[in-house]
């Protein structure tokens, strides 16, 4: 069915916990390729004693690193790009797969599923913020009593991809590396390459520890790197290109280039500037 790719970090217990609801939660068998950062606590041993599909690199290159070398080896059609330390909700993969069976043969898209996280956020349900502390029988009982809508934009990850449309725009680009800022500039090659559908289902939804498996080193300034290459802000490009977190109501347009986007872009213009000249000075 789907390739699913798991960048993951020193972080096994995430990692086992991550595999297990994809085995119990999903409606089909899917390809599952992991990528090793370093794997100093026991990720290559437990990898290869269940059969896993896995990458590795000996030091930590980062998800954008991770991700690229992991589809090297897909043998499906379309990717699922996740992380180590998401819980896979029940009928996630059936919720993909409906949305997609709507969708025009090879068009390009992005889709994303919903992130419910123990802070006021996307879906915002308190069922532990650490592993040690996960309250799996809640999530179940809880979470398909909340309603949310499909939105436009999307939540970066879980997201839904075609394979060629990946190769097309050459996957993530590593200047982000290890990571941060990476989402939207891969949103902003897809809309380069003339993607227009960028939606996120309310009903594809995954348990999220609010990213723990990211804070274990100094993170790059993925904002500043973004703004330098495309000219505007991550928010400038979200608000008016993807529209974010509106109520799903078709396939995205260009901007409306009125008093608000003009506002906002020489905002971004002055940004681009000082961070230009400052970037100079330093080098």
């Amino acid at each position: 069915m789907f390739s699913i790719l798991i960048p993951t970090y020193n972080n096994i217990d995430y990692l086992k916990l991550c595999l297990k609801s994809l085995k119990k939660n999903s409606t089909f068998n899917h390809e599952i390729i992991i990528h090793v950062n370093e794997g100093l606590d026991g990720t290559i041993q437990f990898l290869d004693k269940n059969g896993y599909q896995y990458t590795h690199s000996k030091i930590n290159k980062g998800v954008c690193f991770a991700f690229n070398e992991a589809a090297k080896k897909v043998k499906n059609e379309y990717l699922v790009l996740a992380h180590d330390d998401m819980y896979f909700c029940p009928n996630w993969d059936n919720i993909f797969l409906t949305e997609l069976k709507q969708l025009p043969k090879n068009s390009d898209f992005f889709l994303s599923g919903t992130m419910v996280q123990p802070f006021k956020s996307y879906i915002n349900l308190n069922c532990g913020d650490t592993i040690d502390k996960f309250d799996e029988e809640k999530l179940l009982l809880e979470l398909p009593k909340i309603k949310f809508n499909d939105f436009q934009g999307t939540h970066w990850q879980p997201s839904l991809i075609p394979l060629k449309t990946w190769n097309q725009v050459g996957g993530f680009s590593e200047e982000f590396s290890p990571g941060l800022g990476s989402d939207p500039d891969f949103n902003m090659k897809l809309w380069n390459l003339g993607v227009r559908l960028f939606k996120g289902l309310g009903e594809c939804r995954v348990y999220h520890f609010s990213s723990l498996s990211l804070r274990k080193k100094v993170w790059n300034n993925g904002a500043k790197t973004f703004l330098l290459k495309w000219g505007i802000t991550i928010k400038f490009f979200k608000k008016h290109y993807l529209r974010s977190d509106q109520i799903f109501n078709g396939i995205l347009e260009e901007p409306k280039k009125n008093f608000d986007y003009y506002t906002g872009l020489f905002k971004c213009k002055i940004a681009y500037f000082f961070h230009s000249i400052f970037s100079k000075k330093i080098n």
